[in-house]
């Protein structure tokens, strides 16, 4: 099959991104692999839709290094594909890291994506599930146990109120955004340092203050779910505990948090499940679930990383495993036709 991957920029891939394990594993597994941008797509006037790809060249690569390199040649010679020639469209972008240079950018994969999975190409995540997570705002669409107590506003007066009924103080982060960019933590709002926080973090727009959790000082646990189930490959789950650097809030690892092995609890899974019926729902093929005690911070729906690093503790290929579920899908799909909605498919 051809799976083509949809990133942000082929310039700022790198070998390590889970985008470029999934790549390795596809082509390892004798798959065609092209990777689109979000300027590639191309609606005719016949109503037709095409590509513009990075075509990886068929090599038994053996490091995610070298599939990078020759990724970065495949790129300055791009070729024009009609949609039909691709099965997979895998949308691996995300959208705040071009919301503001590049708004016409942000949104690409998620039109064009409803465009192809229209046309008959499986599209994961489903595009119109990924319209529905564009922000925070998402994780207040499940269940209240599994939640912080938050508060979204861009008012001042009501961020220091809820911060005030909260003796254990809070979090202060932007809507919109990722990567732990512009994400405090308030002890009360007395802080000496509270209106440059507001200031700083209420530049993006609306504001989340969510309760403070005291496991966070320990760090996160990121546990991947596919197909609204926890990730297994040879007895492991594919799951890392996230922990932040001295002084620091964030646990992101670019951010200079290390990733550690984790013991996935009973309380983690039932986290899982009670986020699954939704996730399936909403077509979530593969995320990441940010976990700190018994709630759930974060659902990373877009750009969910780690599986090189979980690849390396556990001496196991996660990536291998998601790639095999593309290729059921593409056995459904050769059976049932459109017969099945895309939004089904991507968490059959």
């Amino acid at each position: 099959m051809r799976i083509a991957f949809f990133v942000n920029s082929i310039e700022s891939e790198t070998p390590g991104y889970t985008t470029t394990a999934l790549a390795l594993a596809a082509v390892q597994r004798g798959h065609s692999v092209v990777y689109v941008e979000p300027g590639d797509f191309i609606l005719r006037a016949d109503d037709s839709l095409a590509i513009s790809v990075a075509v990886l060249p068929g090599a038994p690569y053996k490091t995610s290094d070298r599939l990078h390199a020759a990724l970065r040649q495949a790129a300055m010679q791009k070729k024009t594909l009609a949609i039909s020639d691709v099965d997979i469209l895998f949308l691996r972008n995300d959208p705040s890291l071009d919301a503001t240079d590049r708004p016409w950018a942000a949104n690409a994969g998620i039109m064009f994506g409803r465009l192809a999975a229209e046309r008959g190409v499986i599209v994961v995540n489903d595009p119109d599930g990924l319209g529905q997570a564009q922000s925070k705002l998402y994780l207040q669409s499940f269940p209240e146990a599994v939640r912080p107590a938050t508060l979204i506003s861009r008012s001042i007066a009501e961020i220091r109120a809820f911060i005030d009924k909260h003796p254990k103080g809070c979090i202060v982060k932007p809507l919109q955004g990722s990567g732990g960019k512009n994400v405090f933590h308030i002890a009360t709002p007395a802080d000496s340092n509270v209106n440059q926080i507001f200031e700083a973090a209420s530049g993006a727009g609306y504001l989340i203050a969510q309760a403070y959790i005291p496991e966070a000082k320990a760090g996160d646990v990121r546990l991947f779910l596919m197909n609204g189930l926890p990730l297994m490959r040879d007895g492991s789950y594919a799951a890392f505990r996230r922990v932040p650097a001295k002084g620091d809030v964030r646990s992101n690892i670019h951010a200079a948090g290390t990733a550690r092995k984790v013991k996935v609890t009973d309380t983690m899974l039932a986290i899982a499940e009670m986020v699954r019926p939704k996730l399936i729902s909403d077509g979530m093929f593969l995320v990441g679930l940010d976990i700190v005690g018994d709630k759930l911070l974060e659902i990373n729906v877009f750009t969910p990383g780690g599986l090189t690093r979980l690849a390396a503790m556990y001496t196991t290929d996660f990536a291998a495993s998601v790639v095999v579920a593309l290729e059921e899908k593409l056995k459904l799909r050769q059976a049932y036709g459109k017969t099945i909605p895309n939004s089904q498919l991507a968490t059959l």
